[in-house]
């Protein structure tokens, strides 16, 4: 039974925890040119599939997104609520939820080859800006040119590097925790 108990629990406890660690480093960020600033939030939701499988990532990352929906500080520049979500940047927050999925289900299908698991991410980031862009868009009444210069294409270089950390980081941390038999998925 004890040992029932711990495996149910370590996984809830890991999903609640990497939904801290998004709502920690997420506020901490640095203004760009517009009205979307550059953070490491993306770093850590790269790393969140490795650490949890796609589907904790995924409920980490919308326990996050509720936490600042109801008004915890846990958005860019300690921002929070309703307001930022249905703001101009708020299509870039929701769109993290497709983004893990994604980057997620490239972590699973391809565990050994991390260039598709880069590829993965990649898409995920489209979707993500996809999200993102379109809101900002219908918020700002800016044009896509605008919106491609603001809010994509300085944080393009700035994302690779960050896929490139996850994937030389986060399967080293899968492998450890499966092999330490703590992985969700195992």
């Amino acid at each position: 039974m004890e040992t029932k108990t711990k495996s149910s629990i370590y996984p809830l406890a890991m999903t609640a925890m990497m939904a801290a660690v998004i709502a920690v480093v997420a506020p901490f960020s640095i203004p760009a040119w517009g009205e979307v600033s550059f953070t490491l939030c993306t770093f850590v939701l790269y790393l969140a599939p490795y650490i949890l499988g796609w589907k904790r990532a995924a409920i980490a990352t919308l326990v996050y997104i509720l936490l600042g929906m109801v008004g915890m500080p846990v958005f860019s520049n300690f921002k929070a609520g309703l307001g930022v979500l249905a703001g101009p940047t708020g299509g870039y927050i929701l769109g993290y939820i497709p983004m893990v999925i994604l980057a997620g289900l490239a972590v699973k299908k391809f565990p050994k080859k991390r260039w598709l698991q880069l590829g993965g991410m990649i898409l995920a980031t489209a979707v993500l800006y996809a999200f993102g862009t379109a809101l900002f868009c219908a918020q700002t009444g800016s044009t896509l040119e605008r919106a491609l210069l603001v809010c994509v294409v300085p944080f393009l270089p700035f994302d690779l590097g960050k896929m490139f950390l996850a994937t030389a980081l986060g399967p080293v941390l899968r492998e450890r925790l499966v092999k330490a038999n703590i992985h969700p998925e195992n």
